[in-house]
């Protein structure tokens, strides 16, 4: 069965960085293009970025362009979000999706506070 987990959140301060993992298996990781989404406290789920299944083609929200990077390694089988200048309208849990929406996993919590 398909499992993602994301760990690597954490507690920041404003303008400070983080990088999330996703430890993907059973599946075909290299074929599947890749979501990260993110949830904020009482609001509903948003979409975050996707990266294609080879890594060449990345699409981000705006309000993250420029700030947020993912990427992945296929050989490993993990998905990656670098995350720098945290805002606190950053702080959500975030996890990982196959793009084809057949599968999410559990998400990691980022809290962006002074």
């Amino acid at each position: 069965d398909v499992q993602l987990q994301a760990s690597g959140g954490g507690l920041v301060q404003p303008g400070d960085s983080l990088r999330l993992s996703c430890a993907a298996s059973g599946f075909t990781f290299q074929s599947e293009a890749m979501d990260w989404f993110r949830r904020a406290p009482g609001a509903v789920s948003e979409w975050v970025s996707r990266i294609s299944a080879d890594g060449g083609a990345r699409d981000y929200r705006g309000d993250v362009m420029g700030r947020f990077t993912t990427s992945r390694d296929n050989a490993r089988n993990t998905l990656y979000l670098e995350m720098n200048d945290l805002e606190p309208e950053d702080t959500a849990i975030y996890y990982c999706a196959l793009a084809n929406g057949r599968a999410r996993g559990q998400g990691t919590q980022v809290t962006v506070s002074s």
